[in-house]
């Protein structure tokens, strides 16, 4: 092994991504709202960058596709440098004998009241957005506030509110001991035990229970005519109904199959998670990025929702400054880099849009089953499979796909929802797995509830459909579905039904 200091020369390519791309890749990955923020925080920042306020449509030239001498989002650019591509990029630009884009503007920026205009506007889309929902604590805070109590009372009860979260379903899951510090004395933990009854008598029923039993219980008047029933089921069988052990129920208590129905039909009206509706309400809302449209030949034509975006250009005022001679050296590198900044920000916008809609017609060409009659005729379908067909990297699938939604025939759906794997049939072709859970849920839906189908019959039942599917994968499905093992679905009071 030779060791010496010395210096020498080596020459290496490499691959990296430029600036460009990384915007470019940014950008497409965007859904509707963080667009509209990242261009207007790009307007206010970049003098370069004008809109056109009065109209925000599109052209419908910027439909076609980009240049094909650009490059993609997944191609990487040879570089050795990126200061230099992009002052090479620069350049190029300003070649005085090049005809600049169309994304060049003759006029002035925009005047203050059309700056005005789009602030406004969206102040209105600001203010047309649900308000933050009230909260478990801030509803139950509110209750306390009713009610006439010891400050030292109140107090405690506010801890034992700040303890309580509705994704936990309002469960009071510490102790009083360990909510209060170490040298509370004995006379307040006795305070502490009121002011956990206090907060429990507040709505919803069941709030700050410490098991299932108390918040089931206390779900249950004193004067409803099963209480002794269902307290019975409640203290000593919550784990017999769970498995539909109905028989062995009926031993212990003496109570019959049809009293032990009707009673666990009470019971099933409880709530378990009483703080879990405060989070249902947080539901996200969503708007369509895309639309299709039905032409006469049948088929569907992919149309992109992006009315919003104004209209931007590049102003020439800024390229005629770079000329001025008067203009100074540093003016001139700031307006360099801020007109390059544009040109970017507007190309990745262009390319967005157009990669946005070959994506989508592509998988709305694959899935012209789905749509035309309905979710049990879906195919499988990967994102290489769309990446193949459009011709672009399976990365650039993915990004154009996240966090974007289709207004279709059939109803509003995520673009990640027509992608999903399958299995092979009896027959040799892919079947869907959503089309495997439709016919299972169908299966489940008409089997005879007196002997409801075991995992295997349901492997056996799926395979007369043209559907071999695995054992392993039924039990998965059945689980992720919902729908209980055949012992738990048993009715054991139901007629058999005749083979």
């Amino acid at each position: 092994m030779r060791m010496s200091f010395g210096l020498e020369t080596r020459q290496k390519q490499e691959q990296r991504l430029s600036p460009r791309m990384i915007q470019s890749m940014e950008v497409l990955q965007m859904g509707e709202i963080e667009l509209q923020e990242r261009v207007e925080k790009e307007i206010s920042e970049n003098p370069t960058l004008e809109m056109d306020v009065a109209d925000p449509t599109l052209p419908d030239e910027q439909e076609e596709l980009v240049d094909s001498d650009q490059p993609t989002e997944n191609e990487t650019e040879l570089v050795v440098d990126a200061d230099n591509d992009a002052s090479d990029d620069f350049e190029r630009l300003l070649n005085m004998d090049q005809e600049f884009p169309d994304y060049f503007n003759d006029g002035p920026r925009p005047s203050t009241n059309r700056i005005e205009q789009l602030a406004d506007r969206r102040h209105d889309t600001i203010s047309n957005i649900a308000s933050r929902p009230t909260s478990l604590n801030d509803d139950l805070l509110r209750q306390l506030g009713e009610l006439q109590l010891d400050p030292r009372l109140r107090e405690i009860a506010e801890l034992i509110i700040s303890s309580l979260a509705a994704e936990d379903g309002g469960y009071f899951r510490t102790s009083l001991a360990d909510l209060l510090p170490a040298d509370t004395p004995a006379e307040q933990m006795d305070t502490a035990g009121q002011a956990l009854a206090v907060v429990q008598r507040l709505h919803p029923r069941g709030i700050a229970s410490r098991d299932l039993s108390e918040c089931l219980l206390a779900q249950v008047d004193g004067d409803h005519p099963d209480r002794e029933d269902i307290s019975t089921l409640i203290h000593n069988h919550l784990d017999d109904l769970r498995d539909n052990r109905l028989p062995q129920i009926a031993r212990t208590t003496g109570m019959t199959l049809e009293r032990i129905q009707q009673v666990t039909g009470e019971l099933s009206k409880l709530n378990p998670k009483p703080g879990a509706t405060f989070v249902d309400q947080n539901a996200p809302m969503v708007k369509p990025d895309i639309h299709l449209e039905q032409q006469e030949d049948g088929g569907y034509l992919v149309v992109i929702l992006d009315t919003w975006l104004p209209r931007l250009s590049i102003s020439k005022y800024y390229r005629q400054r770079l000329e001025d001679p008067e203009a100074s050296r540093e003016e001139k590198e700031y307006i360099k880099k801020k007109i390059m900044g544009s040109q970017w920000l507007i190309e990745a916008i262009e390319q967005r849009r157009t990669t946005l809609k070959r994506v989508a017609q592509a998988i709305v060409e694959y899935q012209q089953d789905f749509l035309n009659h309905g979710p049990e005729h879906i195919n499988p379908l990967k994102m290489q499979q769309i990446a193949d067909k459009v011709g672009v990297h399976v990365t650039t699938v993915s990004r154009a796909v996240d966090d974007k939604w289709m207004q279709t025939p059939r109803g509003f759906f995520s673009l990640k929802r027509f992608f999903g794997g399958g299995t092979v049939s009896a027959d040799g072709e892919d079947v869907a797995y959503d089309r495997i859970r439709i016919k299972l849920q169908e299966i489940v839906d008409a089997e005879d509830k007196s002997k409801p189908h075991s995992d295997d019959e349901l492997v056996r039942q799926l395979a007369s459909h043209g559907m071999n599917v695995a054992r392993r994968t039924i039990t998965k499905y059945r689980k992720k579905m919902g729908i209980p093992s055949s012992r738990q679905r048993k009715d054991w009071t139901a007629p058999k039904q005749n083979p």
